[in-house]
Formats: C-alpha cells, sequence, structure tokens
C-alpha cells in the first residue's frame, strides 16, 4: 500500500511558496522592464515621424531637387552612417545628452536623404509600404518579446547577411541587373525581419543587467538606433516590390 505521507510530500516537491519580497521583486523587474521597451519603441516611433515629416517637407518645398545633383547631396546621404557609427563605438564616451541629440540629428539627416522616394514612387504606394512594413514589424516585434526559443543564434548569421546584402548591392552600381535588385530587396526584408524579432529579444534581455545602472538611460537610446535601423532597412527594400513609379 503506497504511504499517504510519502505520496504527500512527492506532491509538494517544487511547490515551495513564495515569499512576499521575491513578489514583489518579480512584479517590479516586470514593471521596470515594461517601462524600458516602451521608453525605446517610443524614441523608435519618434524618430521614424520626424524622418518621414521631414522627407515629405523636402520633397514637396523642391528642396530635394535642388540638392540632389549638388556635391551636398553626397554628404547628406553619408552623414546618418557616420553618425550610427560614432554613437556605437562612442558609447561609452557620450553622455546620454549627447547621444540623444545625436539621434535626432540622425533621424533628421535620414529624412533628408530619404525624401528621395517621392520623386520615385507614388505617395500611395509609399504609405501602403509603410503601413504594410508597420504591421510586419509590429508582428515580429511582438514574437521577439514573446518568444520562449533562444534567437541569440541568429545573430552572427543576420550579420554576415548584411554584409553580404551591402556587398551585391556595391556590385550592382556596377553591374545594374534588375534581377539582382529583386533579389537583395528580397533577401533584404528576410534578414531584416529577423533582425527585428532578434533585437528585440536581445534588448529585452539586455535589461536584466542595465537597469540601476548609469548606461540604462543610453541603452534605451541605442535600443531605439537598433529598432530604427531594422524598421527603415525593410521598408526600402519593401519598397523595391511594393512601390508604384511615377
Amino acid at each position: 500500500m503506497a504511504d499517504w505521507n510519502e505520496t504527500q510530500r512527492s506532491q509538494n516537491v517544487g511547490s515551495v511558496p513564495r515569499t512576499s519580497d521575491e513578489i514583489s521583486g518579480g512584479v517590479t523587474f516586470d514593471e521596470g522592464l515594461r517601462k524600458h521597451m516602451l521608453s525605446i519603441y517610443n524614441y523608435m516611433v519618434s524618430g521614424i515621424l520626424l524622418t518621414g515629416i521631414v522627407a515629405l517637407l523636402m520633397a514637396r518645398s523642391g528642396l530635394t531637387l535642388s540638392l540632389v545633383a549638388s556635391p551636398l547631396w553626397f554628404v547628406i546621404a553619408l552623414s546618418p552612417l557616420a553618425i550610427v557609427l560614432a554613437m556605437s563605438f562612442g558609447r561609452n564616451r557620450f553622455g546620454k545628452t549627447t547621444l540623444q541629440i545625436m539621434f535626432w540629428g540622425f533621424a533628421t539627416l535620414m529624412g533628408m536623404s530619404l525624401s528621395t522616394i517621392f520623386l520615385r514612387y507614388t505617395g500611395e504606394s509609399i504609405a501602403t509600404t509603410f503601413f504594410a512594413t508597420s504591421a510586419a514589424f509590429a508582428g515580429l516585434s511582438l514574437f521577439g518579446y514573446t518568444t520562449k526559443k533562444d534567437l541569440s543564434g541568429w545573430g552572427s548569421f543576420l550579420i554576415m547577411g548584411v554584409v553580404g546584402l551591402i556587398v551585391a548591392m556595391l556590385l550592382n552600381l556596377w553591374l545594374q541587373s534588375s534581377a539582382l535588385m529583386y533579389a537583395v530587396s528580397f533577401i533584404g526584408v528576410l534578414i531584416f525581419a529577423g533582425l527585428t524579432a532578434y533585437d528585440t529579444q536581445r534588448l529585452k534581455r539586455e535589461y536584466a543587467y542595465l537597469r540601476g545602472t548609469e548606461f540604462a538611460g543610453k541603452a534605451i537610446i541605442l535600443g531605439a538606433l537598433s529598432l530604427y535601423l531594422d524598421f527603415i532597412n525593410m521598408f526600402q527594400f519593401l519598397l523595391s516590390f511594393m512601390g508604384s513609379q511615377d
């Protein structure tokens, strides 16, 4: 006959009640994580809106047409990359306020650079692509935030994919192949879709050891920059398929 006490002990294994401090600590961590991620999303969305407004105003005012043929345009086009590199390599040296200024400057310059899409594509197709990208980004980021699957193994593969994309795009400047352009765009959408989920999970996990540190405020801005780049790149590659030319 089974011993009732032994059965009762086996049922209670692993069900030790949590103390109020443990429960309180868990709730505090969850609230802090939500606030941290919400701050990242707020910065990212604000940056994208700023970019869109600047791009639209530049194109509608005719300023893009007047600048695109001038040497100044190369400075405008390359400046966002310079700022991204400066923010990435100078993250420990720059203060939070400096990184904020650099982020808003980056978003503004990206708007100036992207204003040329209004000269090539119809406003309706740009809007359609933007909303499609927003829906895809929201779903992929939600997946990255909620999934129990470890996506850290995707990192190296996706970064190599980005490098390959850059090489293929530079090569196509010489080849001028429409087939290669569509292939690059298709692969680009897949890569930045993966990066959206990967970066979201990475930013979520970083909070565990960043909370309460001086770097936490900087991490919000840098995290917003990562997600901003995922969104903008996915949008541009999708526009190659969905954009209707004037």
